[in-house]
């Protein structure tokens, strides 16, 4: 059983993760555009891709996965779930099973007003959003709004460019510099299909939650862990608790039922005034899961029994709640 990691980035701990549940049965590979990636130090065998919307991407993925007897593909970039949902049938005709949910389902999650509709649409909680500036002035005008207000790109990941708008001056000073931010890094390429390319939010005030939502392989609900955010640093979650909050595994259990997603989906939650608003929703491992595996699920192990078809206790899925974790910092040679 050999594992590929692909757009693995920064994730070395997945690295270690799949190691350890692959033990002696297999290797775990890595690529990434380029070899600026501490989790190359750490995977049994590493390639440099070309860029994920080159348009030999998928097809040296395809030859690198069929020389290399790959079993299974997972990524760990919300762009590149996209692509490799496109073309999941090619890598099932070479024996390769690519863990990634429906492209439609990673559409509605890599595009943050497509999430807002989805989530309206069933009756979930989510902070009112809006795509073009003259409604939201509108409507703060005439006090169905009021700021603070989110600014950020619509098909953003990673926390890139996302502001906070006090007043209109603000609103304004940001719109014009998210558009720049976009323009000048690769979220331009998904931003390109279409002209409203930023997504602005009212501003929840509460306590903010990260949550894994597991589904199996075939998009059935395993289980969700909730962690309770004490700290950010650079758009991910620095400090955190596992903890039990009912009503907000309550509102997760039914939107894992409803999207049929594979294995992982990262979502982010405030709970404000004892109420679930669902926030945003990402179809793969996010930086918040290391919170998970540290409270005992090892849903990377649960993968690769999943993907050999054998059953999968549902303690393998599940965390310990009152366990607060910190990540760590340190320097490594490579």
């Amino acid at each position: 059983m050999n594992v590929m990691l692909t757009s693995v980035g920064r994730r070395a701990y997945m690295v270690k993760y799949f190691k350890e549940a692959l033990g002696n049965k297999g290797k775990v590979f890595v690529c990434n555009s380029d070899d600026k990636s501490i989790a190359f130090k750490y995977a049994d065998e590493k390639v440099i891709s070309p860029l994920i919307y080159d348009k030999n991407y998928i097809p040296f993925l395809l030859d690198y996965c069929q020389k290399n007897t790959i079993n299974i593909v997972i990524s760990l970039f919300d762009i590149d779930l996209l692509m490799l949902a496109q073309h999941k049938k090619e890598f099932e005709e070479i024996g390769t099973k690519v863990i990634v949910s429906n492209q439609q389902i990673v559409e509605v999650c890599n595009d943050k007003w497509k999430t807002y509709k989805f989530l309206k649409k069933n009756g979930f909680h989510t902070p009112a959003s809006f795509l073009d500036m003259r409604e939201v002035i509108n409507k703060i005008a005439i006090c169905e709004l009021k700021y603070p207000i989110i600014v950020k790109p619509r098909y953003g990941c990673g926390s890139i460019s996302i502001s906070i708008a006090y007043d209109e001056e603000d609103l304004r000073y940001l719109t014009k510099k998210v558009n720049e931010d976009i323009t000048n890094s690769y979220l331009k390429y998904e931003s390109a299909i279409t002209k409203d390319k930023i997504i602005y939010q009212e501003c929840l005030k509460g306590q903010e939650y990260g949550a894994d939502i597991i589904n199996d392989l075939h998009g059935e609900i395993q289980n969700i862990i909730i962690r309770k955010k004490i700290a950010m640093r650079s758009g991910e979650t620095d400090i955190a608790q596992l903890v039990d909050e009912p009503v907000i595994k309550v509102a997760l259990t039914r939107l894992g039922q409803i999207t049929k997603h594979i294995a992982n989906m990262d979502c982010d939650v405030f709970l404000v005034d004892g109420i679930p608003y669902v926030l945003e929703m990402n179809a793969r491992f996010g930086g918040g899961y290391p919170f998970s595996h540290m409270g005992g699920c090892n849903l990377p192990k649960a993968i690769v029994n999943w993907a050999e078809e054998k059953r999968v206790d549902k303690s393998m899925v599940c965390a310990k709640t009152g366990i607060t974790g910190y990540k760590e910092i340190y320097i490594t040679e490579i």
